[in-house]
C-alpha cells in the first residue's frame, strides 16, 4: 500500500471517526460491495435451504457461521479502491477463491466468534501474517484499537437484528388484512406444522437480504480502524506532508542553484585574481570573554538574578489577596458591616431563578409524557385490527362494543321474526318449501350465533368468515352443523340445486341437540 496514492486524506483519526470513514468508503462503493456480496452469499444461501429444508434454523445457522469467509471480498475491494485501483465485478470474483485460501479454516475455527474478526482481517488478507508474526503484529495494533473493534462487532449484532426484524416486520405489514385475519395462529406457531417450513425460510431469507446491507459496512469500518492505526505507528501524514513539501521544493530546486551560482561567480573571480597570502589569524581576541572588559563590571550575574526575582514578587507579576468569606468572582468585596445581609439577598435571588427553571422543566416533561402518551395511542389504534385479530385467537373475552346487526345476506335475524319451533317449522315445510325450510334453519342459526354466542358479525362479513368466527368458538358440533347447512344453503341459494330429502331428519335432529326446542333464538 502507497499512502501517497490514498484516495481519502491520510491523517490521525480518533477511533469513531475512523469508523466513520469507513461506513462513508462503503457507501462511496455501495453499488459494487452489496452486487459482490449478493453474488456471493444468496446462491449458497438457496443451497442451504435445499439441503436443510426440513430444518431451516440449521440452514441459517450455517449461513450465520460462513460469514469471515464473505467478507474476504469486499476488503478485497476495498484496498484496492482506496489506493486507487478499484477493481471490476468481473475481476473481483475471479480473485474471490485464492482470497479464501489463507488461513480459512482457522477463521471459521476458533476464531469465529472473535469481537475483533473486522480488524484482525488485514493483517491476514493483507500483510499476509500468520503465527507468531500475526500475534505480535496484533498486540502493537490492539494497544488502542481493540475496545472500539469489539464494540463494532457488539453494535453489528445489534444491527443485524434490528434489521431482520424489520424485514419480517415490513413483510407482515404489507400481507393483506383478509388474509390476516384468517391466520391460524396455533398452527402458525407449531413448530411441528410441516406446512409453515416455507415461513420459516422467508424470515432467514430476510437475514440474508439484511447481510448485503451491513456486511461491506462492517468490513470497511473494520478496515478504516487498521488503517488509521497504522497511521498513528507509522507517521504516514508526517511522511506524506514531506513528499509533498519535496515536490513543491523540486520545482524551484533548479533555479535556486542558477541564481547561487550567479551570486557565487565574482567572489570566485576575486578570490583566483588575489595573492594567495591570507591575514593570520590573532591567538586570541581581544575582546573576548576573559578581556577586562568584562570581567570588571559592578555587576555580576547573582546580582542579576536577585533583582529579577525582588521584581517578580511585587506587582503587577503578583498579586496577594486573602479572601475571609464566600463572594462570586465578579462581585467587589464588603467594606461595611452588611456584608452577610448582602450575601442572604443574592442566595435569595439566586433560589427565585432556580425556581423558574424548575418550573420550565417541569412544563417540559409533560410535553414529552403528553406525547408519549399520544404516540402509544396512535399505534393501538393503528394496528387496533391485528390486535383485535391476534386477541380472539388467545382467548381473551372482550366486550360486546357494537349492535349486533338485524339483518345479514338479506335474512332478518330479529328473535321475533322466527317462530318458536324452528326444527318442527321447517319439517313442515321442507316437503312443499325446501327453499323456505333451509332457509329458515340457516336465518335461526346466524341469529343464534349474534345473539346467543355473542359473535362480532357484521354485514360485511361473507360465508367463510361466519364459518372461521364458528371455528373459534370451540364447539365441534356446532362447528360441523353450521358448515353442513351453510354449503347446503349455498347450493340452494347461488346454485339452485335442491338439497337431497334425506337431509331434513339429519339438520332438524342436529338442532334439536344443539338448541333446545322451545327457546326462542
Amino acid at each position: 500500500m502507497r499512502p501517497s496514492d490514498a484516495s481519502v486524506i491520510i491523517r490521525p483519526r480518533n477511533s469513531w471517526e475512523a469508523i466513520d470513514l469507513g461506513v462513508l468508503l462503503a457507501r462511496k462503493h455501495a453499488g459494487l460491495l452489496m452486487l459482490s456480496w449478493a453474488i456471493v452469499t444468496l446462491p449458497l444461501f438457496a443451497l442451504l435451504c435445499l439441503l436443510f429444508w426440513d430444518k431451516p434454523t440449521l440452514a441459517v445457522l450455517i449461513f450465520w457461521w460462513l460469514k469471515p469467509a464473505y467478507e474476504r471480498l469486499p476488503l478485497y475491494i476495498l484496498s484496492n479502491a482506496l489506493f486507487g485501483a478499484t477493481p471490476s465485478l468481473s475481476q473481483a470474483l475471479k480473485a474471490f477463491p485464492g482470497l479464501l485460501k489463507p488461513q480459512l479454516i482457522t477463521s471459521l475455527t476458533w476464531r469465529r466468534l472473535s469481537l475483533t474478526r473486522s480488524f484482525d482481517l488485514p493483517v491476514v488478507q493483507l500483510e499476509g501474517l500468520s503465527g507468531d508474526e500475526r500475534k505480535k503484529r496484533l498486540i502493537v495494533l490492539s494497544q488502542r484499537n481493540a475496545r472500539p473493534a469489539s464494540w463494532l462487532t457488539v453494535i453489528g449484532v445489534h444491527l443485524e437484528t434490528a434489521l431482520w426484524v424489520g424485514g419480517v416486520s415490513l413483510f407482515y405489514m404489507l400481507i393483506p388484512g383478509q388474509l390476516e385475519t384468517n391466520w391460524q395462529w396455533s398452527q402458525l406457531i407449531d413448530s411441528a406444522a410441516e406446512e409453515w417450513l416455507w415461513l420459516e425460510h422467508l424470515s432467514n431469507m430476510l437475514y440474508a437480504l439484511g447481510l448485503i446491507v451491513w456486511g461491506p459496512v462492517y468490513v470497511a469500518s473494520g478496515f478504516t480502524l487498521y488503517l488509521n492505526r497504522r497511521t498513528e505507528l507509522e507517521a504516514w501524514d508526517i511522511e506524506l506532508t514531506f513528499r509533498q513539501l519535496a515536490q513543491r521544493l523540486r520545482s524551484v530546486a533548479i533555479a535556486l542553484l542558477l541564481g547561487c551560482s550567479l551570486l557565487l561567480l565574482p567572489a570566485t573571480e576575486k578570490a583566483l585574481a588575489a595573492d594567495q597570502t591570507s591575514c593570520p589569524i590573532p591567538a586570541q581576541d581581544p575582546n573576548g570573554p576573559l578581556s577586562d572588559r568584562l570581567l570588571n563590571q559592578p555587576l555580576t550575574s547573582k546580582a542579576a538574578q536577585d533583582a529579577i526575582s525582588a521584581l517578580l514578587e511585587k506587582p503587577p507579576f503578583r498579586n496577594t489577596e486573602m479572601v475571609t468569606r464566600w463572594r462570586f468572582g465578579d462581585e467587589q468585596p464588603a467594606t461595611d458591616d452588611g456584608s452577610f445581609n448582602d450575601a442572604i439577598k443574592a442566595f435569595m435571588r439566586g433560589m427565585e431563578v432556580w425556581r423558574y427553571i424548575n418550573s420550565i422543566s417541569a412544563v417540559f416533561e409533560a410535553l414529552l409524557w403528553a406525547v408519549l402518551i399520544g404516540l402509544i395511542g396512535w399505534l393501538i389504534w393503528r394496528y387496533r385490527e391485528w390486535l383485535t385479530t391476534f386477541t380472539a385467537r388467545l382467548g381473551i373475552k372482550r366486550q360486546q362494543t357494537v349492535q349486533p346487526p338485524q339483518q345479514l345476506f338479506g335474512l332478518d335475524l330479529a328473535p321475533r321474526s322466527l317462530p318458536d319451533d324452528i326444527a318442527a317449522e321447517a319439517e313442515r315445510l321442507w316437503d312443499e318449501e325446501p327453499r323456505a325450510a333451509l332457509g329458515l334453519l340457516y336465518r335461526g342459526l346466524l341469529s343464534r350465533l349474534v345473539h346467543d354466542q355473542r359473535l362480532p358479525l357484521q354485514s360485511s362479513h361473507t360465508e367463510t368468515e361466519v364459518l372461521h368466527l364458528v371455528e373459534g368458538i370451540g364447539q365441534a358440533e356446532l362447528d360441523q352443523f353450521s358448515r353442513t347447512l351453510t354449503a347446503h344453503w349455498q347450493n340452494l341459494a347461488y346454485g339452485h340445486r335442491l338439497p337431497p330429502a334425506e337431509l331434513k331428519n339429519t339438520l332438524c335432529s342436529a338442532w334439536r341437540q344443539l338448541f333446545a326446542p322451545g327457546v326462542q333464538a
